[in-house]
């Protein structure tokens, strides 16, 4: 049984910054992770995405050079620190896992998180 629990949302000012967390347990960390997020009447989106090793990173547009993908392997354990934080980055921030490198689908993850919520406000 795989488990991965995010935390560190929470409500912050525009421009402020907030570290999101995501302990995965149950099985070999040799997974892809991602994080997607999903704001109310949207669609997920594809946020970052790190090879297992982490020699490879992707960011979505909206997010390159504000976000930042993380991992540490001895703790099972994905980060994604959020600067320069917009209204629009509001959403549910979800971590996923065992997706296809390179994958932006969520589909194509095998497993979810429950997710975060983080809230930026103006």
């Amino acid at each position: 049984q795989v488990q991965l629990v995010e935390s560190g949302g929470g409500l912050v000012q525009a421009g402020g910054s907030l570290s999101l967390s995501c302990a995965a347990s149950g099985r070999t960390f040799r997974w892809t992770m991602g994080w997607f997020r999903q704001a109310p009447g949207k669609e997920r989106e594809f946020v970052a995405q790190m090879n297992w090793r982490g020699a490879s990173t992707y960011y979505a547009d909206s997010v390159k050079g504000r976000f930042t993908i993380s991992r540490d392997n001895a703790k099972n354990t994905v980060y994604l620190q959020m600067n320069s934080l917009k209204p629009e980055d509001t959403a549910v921030f979800y971590c996923a896992a065992a997706g296809p490198a390179g994958s932006t689908k969520p589909n194509e993850y095998q497993y979810w998180g429950q997710g975060t919520q983080v809230t930026v406000s103006s």
